[in-house]
């Protein structure tokens, strides 16, 4: 018998009776990332600070970028860069994974009864990890920038919430469709380069012209950007409107990727 959900709320009930498993293979997925490595999770910490310096002198050295409130400074304009990095490179690992997510775990398909569902969750909480040492570095360094701290902050997981499960419905959409379209691969990536410049990640929403400014407004990742930058940065409270509204529609896609996967799940073991 395989282990899987046939509706939303038993996907919900599955991942959840799961856990165990599921924080398992997490651990392992860390363990692989950084084995063999001198720095070992050094790594998780240094990697975004490089990233972010480099980016911080191309775009304030180079190309100037001006925010309306705050983050005038170069630090500050590395500390609103971490931020945006951190949700996108997080979407990024998850995503650009999930072409062969499926493909390169054959053998719980052919082979073991396994719950095929709880794949897309290890991918993104081992990725999530990477986020939370971001944050935590944001956090830091904004205390000892401006010797304060905004309360504002324990809210931002309130602020991930809806766009982890939005993640997750991309994630298993994509996954799904990678077993019998490998090309997926190939048309992911360049997609993933769009969102990056698409994105509010080195610049402010205000400071695109008018006339593009929707493209920008309707990239998933902007309001999550922006209102994790609105609780960690500035200390404003976030658009609980916004985030129902966001969450619904994450709810809606999450329904319709698993919808998906569970019509062509039985033709898996054909195909790999």
């Amino acid at each position: 018998m395989i282990l899987t959900a046939n509706s939303l709320p038993g996907l919900f009930r599955l991942l959840i009776a799961q856990r165990g498993l599921c924080w398992r293979l997490v651990s392992r997925e860390l363990a692989q990332r950084f084995r063999g490595s001198m720095l070992g999770l050094v790594w998780a910490v240094l990697t975004p600070l490089l990233t972010a310096a480099v980016f911080t002198l191309v775009f304030t050295g180079i190309f100037p970028t001006r925010w309306g409130t705050g983050g005038s400074s170069p630090f500050d304009f590395a500390l609103l860069l971490l931020v945006g990095l951190s949700i996108y490179t997080l979407f990024s690992e998850a995503v650009g994974r999930a072409p062969r997510l499926i493909i390169d775990n054959a053998n719980y398909v052919t082979r073991v009864i396994f719950p095929l569902e709880i794949l897309p969750p290890v991918i993104i909480l081992s990725g999530l990890v990477n986020l939370l040492i971001t944050v935590l570095l944001v956090v830091i360094g904004y205390y000892f920038a401006h010797g304060t701290l905004h309360a504002t902050a324990l809210l931002l997981p309130v602020v991930l919430l809806p766009f982890l499960i939005f993640l997750m419905a991309a994630v298993i959409l994509v996954a799904t469709i990678g077993v019998f379209v490998r090309d997926v691969g190939l048309i992911i990536a360049p997609i993933l380069t769009f969102m990056l410049f698409l994105s509010p990640i080195f610049f402010p929403v205000e400071a695109v012209p008018e006339a593009w400014r929707f493209i920008v407004r309707f990239n998933p990742l902007t309001p999550i950007i922006t209102q994790s930058r609105a609780v960690l940065i500035f200390g404003e409270w976030p658009n609980f409107l916004a985030l129902a509204v966001y969450l619904l529609c994450a709810l809606g896609a999450l329904a319709v990727a698993h919808w998906v996967f569970r019509r062509l799940r039985g033709g898996f073991a054909d195909v790999l």
